[in-house]
This record gives C-alpha cells, sequence and structure tokens, in this order.
C-alpha cells in the first residue's frame, strides 16, 4: 500500500521527558561512549556542567517512551515488517541535561518515493524543547517503506 503524501504536515503525539542521570548513564553505556564526562557527574562539573549532559544521539530515544511509539506508522497503514531506518539528522541549539524536563513534538515533513514507487521515503521532523520552551534541538529522521505491491 502506497503512503499517501497527504499526511505531510500531520503532527504527531507529543512526549514528554524529565531527563534522569541513571539513564544517561545507561544510555552512554549501551552506545560505547567512553567519555566520563557523560557518565561522571564530578567529571561533568569539573568540564562546567551542572549536572551530567545529554549524549547527543539521546535526544531520539525520547519518543521511544511511548507505549507504542509506532502506532503513527500503523495508522498510515505502514506495514512495520517493511521498515527501514534510512537516516538521522540533528540541528543542536542548547546543551541539555539531566533533571531538564524536555518535549518533543513531531511532524510529518515529507512523503516521496524512488524507484518507480518501490521505495517509499517518509520524513519526520521533531522539535525538542525544555519545559519553557527554550529549543533544544531539532531532529529529522527519515525511514524507508518497501512497497511490496511494486517491483523496482
Amino acid at each position: 500500500m502506497a503512503v499517501d503524501p497527504a499526511i505531510i504536515g500531520t503532527a504527531l503525539p507529543p512526549t514528554e521527558l524529565t531527563v534522569d542521570a541513571g539513564r544517561l548513564r545507561f544510555f552512554a553505556k549501551a552506545i560505547g561512549e567512553i567519555n566520563p564526562v557523560f557518565t561522571d557527574a564530578a567529571v561533568a562539573a569539573a568540564a562546567g556542567h551542572a549536572t551530567l549532559p545529554v549524549p547527543p544521539t539521546f535526544l531520539f530515544a525520547i519518543e521511544l517512551e511511548q507505549s507504542d511509539p509506532f502506532a503513527w506508522l500503523a495508522e498510515i497503514g505502514v506495514d512495520l515488517r517493511r521498515v527501514l531506518h534510512g537516516e538521522q539528522r540533528f540541528t543542536y541549539h542548547s546543551l541539555a541535561h539531566a533533571g531538564d524536563v524536555l518535549t518533543v513534538r513531531p511532524t510529518i515533513g515529507d512523503v516521496y518515493t524512488k524507484k518507480n514507487g518501490a521505495l517509499e521515503f517518509i520524513v519526520k521532523q521533531a522539535a525538542v524543547t525544555r519545559a519553557d520552551g527554550a529549543a533544544v534541538a531539532d531532529l529529522t529522521s527519515v525511514l524507508v517503506v518497501q512497497n511490496p505491491e511494486v517491483r523496482p
């Protein structure tokens, strides 16, 4: 089933997360981050941080806090078995730290096809802000969906 371009501009449910220092340490370990500024509060303080800073790619994990973070794909008729992660980009405005309350507000930014419709691309853009509304980052992710109805 083809992805309907009419979904461009659709706002998806926001996700709010209070950043926990323990989760930051766990995340840093999981991604193989070896810089102790992300895991040791004393090292972070010596580097000028009030608390542990958020590792760069952590912001994409916030949306995974939803009970079904991929429900929006099912709602637009995408079979999750045909989805690949294509790309992710970050534009940072400020550094987030443990204790910050962050909100991610995603929107469908674009839908396009390649290979005569055999591959469909969904571009999701998300703004990450603090509780006071200050911008933290803009995230872009591209999902690739194989359309079984079209042969390349």
